[in-house]
């Protein structure tokens, strides 16, 4: 005859009354009998740690790269526009430089210009009295 306790223990023993390891704290039996990483293993972890640092940093120098040609492409925009408005102006002002001196030709031809001298001399003569 056997009571409730010794059923109940019975029940739980494992390889002659070694409990059970509880499934929340245990660890697999290869990482239980893991040996400690030779030198080799050491030295491959570090450089693939490595290899992700530089791939990383490749990533982020590749997307300041395609920043930067974004960059030029707005400047070179710019300039152009700029060189453009320059090109524009001196146009004209050689246009304004063209229409003055076809002006003062027109006139002098009508006798235009003899007038307006003598009334600056004239002028000049009653500032100096």
């Amino acid at each position: 005859m056997t009571t409730l306790e010794y059923n109940e223990w019975w029940v739980r023993r494992i390889n002659d009354n070694i409990p059970k390891i509880s499934q929340e704290n245990s660890q697999s039996i290869e990482e239980y009998l893991r040996v400690v990483p030779s030198e080799l293993e050491i030295i491959r972890q570090d450089f693939e740690r490595r290899n992700m640092d530089l791939e990383k940093k490749i990533e982020q120098m590749e997307k300041e790269k395609m920043n930067l040609r974004l960059d030029i492409d707005v400047q070179k925009l710019k300039t152009e526009k700029l060189r453009k408005g320059k090109n524009k102006a001196e146009e004209e002002l050689n246009s304004l430089k063209t229409d003055y001196k076809k002006l003062r030709l027109s006139i002098r031809t009508a006798g235009l210009g003899k007038l307006q001298n003598n009334g600056v001399k004239k002028s000049e003569k009653k500032g100096t009295k």
